[in-house]
């Protein structure tokens, strides 16, 4: 390399690092760029409206009254949209009470208490403040906030919506329970790596509706894009906790389960899937074409079974849109014979009385493992933690009692359950890799 081409390189790259460093002292001084009159105002508290006064008529203050209970109305179906429940339940079950560790590569975030105590949750907080967080990712007081609670995605939200989430989290009885303490490394817990951060992955945005597209698929887009953040589990990251491809699949932030692509045929694309399908999944939790297990199981559960059939129909026409990459060509080398027989030693003991002989399954109970594609993953992750874990679909109203897999990690240890699994993987045209003890104790 020329040393004028090497000075050239230098340069680039400390302009990069200055812009980085620009934009990472702004945040750490709160100019968010699209802080302005719109995101920062106050807002008003639930239980009051702009403009009525208590000397209003009585029809007046008739209407707003109903404009406020359909506004916490929404909210809490937009609650139920974004999984809130699902980080901020408190380990004893309190509603919104936060105390959830989240597991990151950096350390453990715990999710704060979301209910209107005064000191002790958000009941100090302004339907202004709350747009900050959610749209800005800032705290009350300015704090930069942690990219585990997903404002990178809620930042879509618009402010109306943001509002109608603030007033019904005021009607939840507020919870006297301290917010945890955050355990995280150094130098990951301070504010200056938060602004670095933010600078090179994050920028306040709102959504704007495609006009080539249907209202269904734009409003699937804010759905998934926003509140529902699959993006968040969905997708890749690197190093430093950045996205790497969207809805490219990718481990969980604790690696104990592997969300699939949302863009590949051999993942979890939907691209070819009828739509009653999608929606059958989203809100039953089983369909003929899949079953939600593990994290999606929860999601299910929690979320999507309480969406309207209009929503989720219109989140089965954006996921269904999304580009394919198509089916990756399986070179896994095969399993030797003594790993195999063992494998199906164990299979046929243990497995093929639900999943069949030939792990054709039983049809809307047991799923096949025959062409199953959470089976034939190139992460062996989430067949590892089947078998070691077991699982249910989730309970919903179209699936009351659904059919479960016991645990097996008392029965088999690392041993056997790679065995079983790497039979299960290359048998009945099954095509995935090996898996290795070493790849079963470290998941554990």
């Amino acid at each position: 390399m020329s040393r004028i081409a090497l000075r050239a390189g230098l340069g680039v790259m400390a302009l990069l690092i200055a812009l980085v460093a620009l934009v990472a002292w702004r945040n750490l001084r709160g100019e968010d760029p699209l802080d302005g009159p719109a995101a920062g105002r106050a807002g008003t508290s639930a239980g009051t409206s702009p403009g009525i006064s208590a000397a209003a008529p009585a029809t007046d203050r008739a209407a707003a009254a109903g404009a406020d209970a359909a506004r916490i109305e929404r909210g809490r179906y937009l609650a139920l949209a974004g999984n809130c429940a699902g980080c901020h339940l408190a380990p004893d079950g309190t509603p919104y009470a936060g105390g959830r560790g989240i597991d990151t590569p950096f350390g453990t975030v715990f999710a704060p208490n979301l209910t209107p105590h005064p000191e002790r949750g958000i009941g100090r907080w302004t339907a202004g403040e709350f747009w900050r967080a959610m749209h800005n990712g800032r705290s009350r007081d300015g704090r930069l906030l942690y990219p585990a609670f997903p404002y990178p995605s809620y930042s879509l939200l618009t402010r109306d919506d943001s509002d109608a989430l603030f007033a019904w989290l005021r009607t939840v009885p507020p919870a006297d329970r301290w917010n945890a303490t955050h355990a995280l490394r150094f130098p990951y817990g301070t504010q200056a790596a938060l602004a670095v951060w933010r600078a090179l992955y994050f920028a306040p945005s709102r959504f704007e509706t495609d006009p080539a597209r249907s209202e269904g698929w734009n409003r699937g887009r804010y759905l998934v894009d926003g509140l529902g953040h699959c993006a968040a589990c969905h997708s890749p990251r690197n190093t430093l906790g950045g996205v790497a491809v969207e809805f490219g699949g990718g481990l969980m932030p604790d690696a104990s389960w592997y969300a699939p692509s949302l863009t590949r045929a051999d993942e979890a694309g939907v691209a070819g899937w009828p739509r009653e399908q999608i929606v059958g999944l989203l809100k039953h939790g089983v369909s003929a074409r899949g079953t939600a297990s593990g994290p999606m199981a929860e999601v299910v559960f929690r979320s999507t079974q309480h969406l309207t059939d209009a929503d989720l129909n219109a989140i089965a026409e954006f996921l269904s849109a999304l580009p394919q990459t198509g089916r990756t060509a399986q070179t896994a080398r095969p399993a030797w014979r003594e790993l195999l027989e063992k494998g199906g030693e164990i299979y046929r003991e243990h497995c093929a009385g639900c999943h069949g002989t030939r792990g054709q399954g039983v049809a809307g109970i047991y799923p096949p493992l025959a062409g199953n594609r959470a089976v034939t993953l190139a992460s062996p992750t989430n067949l590892i933690q089947m078998i070691r874990q077991g699982g249910f679909a989730p309970a919903t109203a179209g699936n009351p009692r659904p059919f479960g897999m016991p645990p097996f990690y008392q029965v088999l240890n690392d041993e056997a359950i790679a065995a079983v699994a790497s039979y299960v993987r290359q048998s009945w045209g099954n095509q995935a890799g090996v898996v290795t003890q070493i790849e079963v104790s470290k998941i554990r």
